[in-house]
């Protein structure tokens, strides 16, 4: 391929990058990087085209031309190249190419080999599942993955599961003074064994139903009252919103409880919450 008509390709596909058309982009920066894959401006043409293929959730080719992206970048600049590489490594459970491209982000692991299981804080996962759109709280496992911490009300999800998640913040949440960022959810990296219930209960007091949710979580199961649960619309979600300041109380009286637990071990669990006060519960069913 003679440079003139390299150019004339590379105009194309940013064209189609324009356009979204991202498996013709990637096709188009591909033919041309298959003659020059170490011009001065190649690294940013690797990089394009397996973003295209990470926007099209082909995470080998994401993951094989994300290579040569990282492989054209500097390391520990926080080159945007790393990440990516990160995301479809992971994703890939390739977990030295992963390793390998957090540290070339700077991010400090876990010493040790293969699966990265550390503690990288809390941060909040936009949910879309069947066009639902729930927002829930995840700790961190990796720069990229984490484990659902609220009983989502979205059918099918489920307390406990892994995800992963984008790096590019959707949204803000403040709690207890500190900024948290929401991400997207790019997939389910490991489904949770626990399902879904719902019930009915009645609580003399706000205080009876947060010793019920500790009773959940100190056996780790989850358990989500319908008062937790704030609705907001999509310009408010993707937005900063204050939880100390939006949250509303538990409420005791009549609501409905999403519990995550086997059926035995929740009916056992409300059964022992009911003899510590006036607190009843009803109608115990499968959600998801």
């Amino acid at each position: 391929m003679e440079k003139a008509e390299a150019k004339r390709v590379l105009e194309r596909a940013r064209e189609m990058w324009e356009a979204e058309e991202w498996l013709r982009a990637a096709e188009l920066y591909e033919q041309v990087l298959a003659h020059y894959p170490d011009e001065k401006a190649s690294a940013v043409w690797w990089y394009d085209a397996a973003l295209a293929y990470k926007f099209l959730r082909d995470w080998d080719k994401a993951c094989e031309l994300g290579r040569e992206a990282a492989a054209r970048s500097p390391r520990g600049e926080q080159d945007p190249a790393f990440w990516n590489l990160g995301v479809a490594a992971t994703i890939q459970r390739d977990w030295a190419t992963a390793r390998d491209a957090w540290a070339g982000f700077g991010i400090t692991l876990p010493a040790g080999e293969g699966e990265i299981n550390g503690a990288f804080g809390p941060a909040c996962v936009r949910l879309d599942t069947g066009g639902e759109r729930e927002v829930v709280w995840i700790q961190r496992l990796c720069p990229t993955r984490g484990r659902v911490m609220n009983v989502p009300a979205t059918q099918g999800r489920r307390f406990g599961e892994i995800v992963v998640h984008d790096g590019e913040p959707t949204g803000e949440r403040m709690y207890d003074g500190r900024s948290v960022a929401v991400f997207d959810e790019l997939l389910v990296f490991e489904p949770s064994p626990l399902p879904t219930l719902r019930t009915t209960v009645n609580a003399a007091d706000a205080s009876d139903v947060d010793a019920l949710v500790a009773s959940f979580f100190a056996r780790d199961f989850g358990a989500e009252p319908a008062s937790s649960f704030h609705v907001l619309c999509a310009c408010c979600s993707e937005g900063r919103v204050d939880w100390d300041a939006s949250g509303t109380p538990t409420h005791s009286g009549s609501q409905t409880v999403w519990l995550a637990a086997p059926e035995s071990e929740a009916r056992r669990l409300l059964d022992a919450w009911v003899e510590g006060g006036e607190r009843s519960w009803e109608g115990l069913e499968l959600f998801a």
